[in-house]
């Protein structure tokens, strides 16, 4: 029996679900378990509690081997490497796009001046900003559920939240808008999930698992998350990327933005990842991701980071 940790809320547990019948597919049995984490007990803001309180309680029961593996959102999940877990698999990731939600059913360009949009993330608040200054960021924090009922009991206006949410839950049609990359970039890894074990898990628990993952989208989530360590950002960070694949081609566009909105650096890269003998198609990505981090910040972008 595989056990697959996950947090305790409907998102999570709908997103480990996944995994767990993905694994059943392969003749395995598995199971979930879940585990309560800091993040989801606490009220206080990202910035202040940090998003690895996501993932610290999951690693954590990997390490004292009360599951076997983790289910994660991949952008809670800290790009620099800890010897001691392995990404095992990304599966195939959903739509990574933000989307505006908002009570009157009116677009982010035709809200009224004024107008409240909640968000607890410093990236999406900023982008907010730079492209509505007349709106009021209301920071908000919860699952979910708790997001969208704030729109429902107009405590907000409209929320931005992530697509990918919505589309495993089965509530996309409450979205009112799908942001367009030009107004709001998402976060590094965002509508994809992380698949992780100990680094000293059994091979037939790994290889099982990678049958799971999703080259192209190991590859994409890769080079966004390449810009973010590059930079030294955090999650947290007023950073958003976005690589697509055609192809054999992989293209990333990547934005540091001020958290007033004053100002804001954006960089592109395109390379074929075809992968080669010498360097895997995930290899090629995190090198392109690099050389965007690198434009950005002869732009100036450490300078906007710095302000957060």
């Amino acid at each position: 029996m595989i056990r697959v940790g996950t947090r305790g809320s409907l998102l999570a547990t709908t997103q480990a679900a996944t995994v767990r019948d993905a694994i059943r597919s392969l003749g395995e049995s598995a199971e979930l378990v879940i585990v309560a984490t800091v993040g989801d007990k606490s009220s206080g803001p990202i910035t202040e509690i940090g998003v690895g309180v996501f993932t610290s309680a999951l690693r954590d029961a990997l390490i004292a081997g009360e599951i076997d593996i983790a289910v994660h959102s991949l952008k809670d999940l800290p790009t620099a490497q800890d010897p001691r877990f392995s990404l095992v698999a990304v599966p195939e990731r959903a739509d990574p796009s933000d989307v505006l939600v908002s009570r009157s059913g009116l677009p982010l360009a035709e809200l009224p001046p004024g107008s409240t949009v909640g968000t607890g993330a410093p990236r999406r608040a900023a982008q907010l900003r730079l492209a509505r200054a007349d709106l009021e960021i209301q920071p908000i924090r919860g699952n979910l559920d708790t997001r969208m009922r704030k729109v429902a009991t107009a405590e907000c206006d409209a929320i931005v939240v992530a697509r990918a949410g919505l589309l495993r839950l089965g509530r996309e049609q409450e979205a009112t808008e799908v942001l367009h990359p030009a107004v709001m970039l998402p976060a590094p890894g965002q509508g994809a999930l992380a698949v992780e074990c100990r680094s000293d898990a059994p091979a037939s628990l790994t290889e099982t698992l990678a049958k799971l993952d999703h080259e192209h989208s190991r590859a994409a989530s890769a080079a966004e998350r390449a810009v973010l360590a590059e930079l030294s950002a955090g999650c947290s960070g007023p950073v958003g990327a976005l690589a697509r694949m055609t192809g054999q081609t992989l293209r990333v566009e990547a934005s540091v933005i001020a958290i007033d909105g004053s100002r804001s650096v954006r960089a592109h890269a395109e390379t074929s990842v075809l992968g080669t003998e010498l360097l895997s198609q995930e290899q090629h990505a995190v090198a392109l991701g690099r050389r965007v981090a690198e434009s950005l910040r002869s732009m100036g972008a450490m300078e906007l980071i710095g302000d957060v």
